[in-house]
C-alpha cells in the first residue's frame, strides 16, 4: 500500500515547523506551535501527529545522542510535499483541470498584478 500523501492541517504545520529546523524533537516542534499559534496544543497531541507523519512516510526518526529524545527529519523536501499536495488538490476540486484553477483565481482577483507577472515569467520560461 502506497503511503497517503494528503496532510491535515495540524500535520502541514508540523511538517512546515521540521522543513523549517531541518530536524526537530517533539518538543521542539510543540514549542514552536505554541509560541507561533498562541493555542494550548497539547504535547502529546504533537507527539501522536509526528507518530503518524512517521507512518505516512513523511518524517524518519533518529534517536538524539545528547537526549532520550528521537529527532525527526522530514524525508520529502517541502517542495516535493507541495507539489503533490497541488496535484491532489487540483485533481480534487477541478477534476485535474489547472486551467479551471487559474481561471477561478483570475475571476475572484486573488491575483495581484505582481502575480499576473509572475506566472507569466513561469510560462515565458516553459517555452
Amino acid at each position: 500500500m502506497a503511503p497517503a500523501t494528503t496532510l491535515t492541517p495540524q500535520e502541514l504545520a508540523i511538517m512546515k515547523v521540521v522543513w523549517r529546523l531541518g530536524t526537530a524533537t517533539v518538543r521542539e516542534v510543540h514549542d514552536v506551535l505554541r509560541r507561533e499559534r498562541r493555542d494550548d496544543l497539547a504535547y502529546t497531541t504533537v507527539l501522536t501527529m509526528m507518530r503518524i507523519l512517521e507512518q505516512k512516510g513523511m518524517l524518519g526518526k533518529d534517536a538524539d545522542a545528547d537526549s532520550r529524545a528521537h529527532r525527526y527529519r522530514p524525508l520529502r523536501t517541502q517542495r516535493q510535499m507541495m507539489r503533490v499536495l497541488v496535484r491532489e488538490f487540483v485533481d480534487r476540486v477541478f477534476d485535474g483541470a489547472a486551467d479551471s484553477l487559474v481561471a477561478h483565481l483570475v475571476a475572484d482577483r486573488k491575483l495581484s498584478a505582481s502575480d499576473r507577472a509572475e506566472i507569466r515569467k513561469l510560462l515565458d520560461k516553459e517555452d
